[in-house]
């Protein structure tokens, strides 16, 4: 047999393994992103984390594509891309079916992506990411819609008002000023891209005037649509909205209202999710135009503000009971009693008599298991089981219909 005696035990540079632990708070993030979606009536979806490299040239951007993206040639000589985000494939997915559907449509995903970039804190090539979205409504009741639900998912996992804020924008504003200036297309793209990475550049205010002139503030005020969001949102109890006439955002596909959700924490102060208003996604199938606005919230700057916060709960196990085997002959009548109270909605864990009874109980304890029932000849003959809440040290006896119950209750 072949013995390779120095291959690695890391995962690839910038993803991460889930052990049993990692998996649970990964799933409690995933549980309130989800719960919180479904409250205001998104239906969930999801789609390949493979799409032709095509669909991202056409919408994503240029840096995203050209610098970020793990693409690569297939057998079938197609070049194809891990999915770097997900709106395009969202948007793919309206336009196929886009004379089926009733809009509006309110959708969300909870789904993995990559993208080759630095890993850093908050950033890494692998990630999960909820995007949540609303289809076919125009008005700015959408963008308020949008930005509550968002909202929500932050208090939901514990944060309160006063620990981020919601910078928001509407690019039109720039787009405008551009135009007044007489600045062309190409050259205003390379404006906003340098605008929307403002605070990672040295002497950026001399760099901007290169591109747009000694003419171009940033003295902008918000217009009419904005002041109607932070109005709406204001009424909704939102009250820590901040219009940011900096605020930009990366993607090309944006045409009105951005925002981004920061944290006001000095040990982990930064941008931690966003998204806005894209009207012409649609466009690049030749399908009718449908006003869309949404955002997508990353898993990795989320449970980094929750370990910030002292936010992440204590997870308790998915096991209900371990059933403490006393000796090889108790075995068989522990695995029907097991499958008596699987079949009544508990899961359980059947013990080996080969280990000591201390050290099964040790283990049921260390592994957070809250209830233990030993099970030996006594017991099986009788049909009455002492069932110990480790937590409390109390134990009751009850028959074997009365475990469901006491678990249940408790």
């Amino acid at each position: 047999m072949l013995v390779m005696a120095n291959i690695e035990t890391n995962p690839y540079k910038g993803v991460r393994d889930f052990y049993p632990e990692d998996m649970a708070i990964q799933n409690y993030i995933f549980e309130i992103m989800r719960d919180t979606a479904e409250s205001y009536g998104y239906e969930e979806y999801s789609a390949s984390i493979l799409e032709s490299s095509e669909l991202y040239r056409a919408k994503s951007g240029k840096e995203l594509v050209n610098d970020q993206t793990y693409t690569f040639t297939d057998r079938g000589d197609r070049e194809v891309t891990l999915r770097p985000e997900m709106t395009p494939t969202l948007a793919r997915m309206v336009a196929k079916k886009q004379k089926e559907f009733s809009f509006p449509l309110r959708w969300f995903s909870i789904a993995n992506f990559f993208r080759y970039e630095r890993p850093q804190r908050g950033r890494l090539r692998e990630f999960w990411q909820l995007n949540a979205d609303v289809f076919g409504l125009e008005s700015v009741d959408a963008d308020i819609e949008i930005i509550n639900l968002a909202y929500d998912i932050m208090i939901n996992f514990g944060f309160s008002q006063d620990n981020f804020e919601i910078r928001i924008n509407d690019r039109s504003l720039v787009d405008k000023k551009l135009a007044e200036l007489g600045i062309d297309e190409d050259t205003s793209d390379k404006i906003k891209l340098l605008i929307d990475k403002k605070d990672k550049i040295e002497n950026f205010e001399n760099e901007l005037k290169k591109l747009a002139g000694d003419d171009f503030t940033f003295n902008l005020e918000a217009n009419e649509n904005i002041n109607k969001i932070i109005s709406g949102l204001k009424k909704a109890g939102v009250t820590n909205v901040i219009f940011t006439p900096t605020l930009m955002r990366g993607f090309d596909y944006y045409t009105g209202m951005v925002f981004e959700v920061f944290d006001k924490n000095t040990e982990n102060n930064r941008s931690l999710f966003g998204g806005g208003r894209y009207d012409k996604l649609l466009d690049i199938f030749g399908g009718e135009p449908v006003p869309t606005v949404g955002f997508g919230m990353g898993d990795v700057t989320i449970r980094d503000m929750l370990e910030t916060y002292n936010l992440i709960p204590e997870i308790a196990s998915s096991t209900d009971i371990y059933l403490c085997v006393v000796n090889k002959e108790s075995l068989d009548g522990a695995k029907d009693l097991a499958n008596d109270l699987r079949g009544q909605g508990l899961n359980i864990i059947v013990g080996s008599p080969d280990k000591k009874v201390g050290d099964q109980i040790e283990k049921a304890s260390k592994n957070k298991i809250p209830y233990v029932i030993c099970v030996g000849p006594d017991e099986l003959s009788k049909r009455r089981y002492k069932v110990k809440n480790l937590a409390s040290g109390k134990e009751t006896e009850v028959t074997e219909n009365g475990i469901v119950s006491l678990v249940f209750v408790e």
